[in-house]
């Protein structure tokens, strides 16, 4: 290899080698390790924490500002959807509504 093109590689390979060592450690049949029921609960809430934290700066931001408005299509949106979803439990009308009422601000906002 040239230059320091073998740093990049070497970088690669010690991150996945890090990755599957620090996964493994739960999954092995031998592995004693056990998380302890506080921390288990608390992992629960991840997945959704996550996908908070992807969507909600979507949904306030515009253009790079914070808008907070009910002209915003995607807040309007995606309040409407989250209100449907805790209402109905319904996936299918939750996407439905949330879609309805993005395109309606959407048409109807200046």
């Amino acid at each position: 290899m040239t230059g320091e093109a073998w740093i990049g590689w070497v970088l690669v390979v010690g991150m996945a080698a890090i990755v599957f060592f620090t996964r493994a450690l739960f999954v092995l049949p031998s592995s004693r390790l056990q998380l302890p029921p506080a921390a288990e609960r608390m992992l629960r809430y991840a997945p959704a924490a996550a996908l908070m934290a992807i969507i909600v700066p979507d949904l306030v931001l515009a253009h790079g500002t914070l808008a907070l408005a009910v002209g915003n299509p995607r807040l309007v949106g995606g309040l409407v959807a989250f209100a449907l979803a805790v209402a109905t439990r319904s996936i299918l009308l939750t996407i439905a509504g949330g879609m309805l009422a993005f395109s309606l601000i959407r048409i109807l906002a200046p």
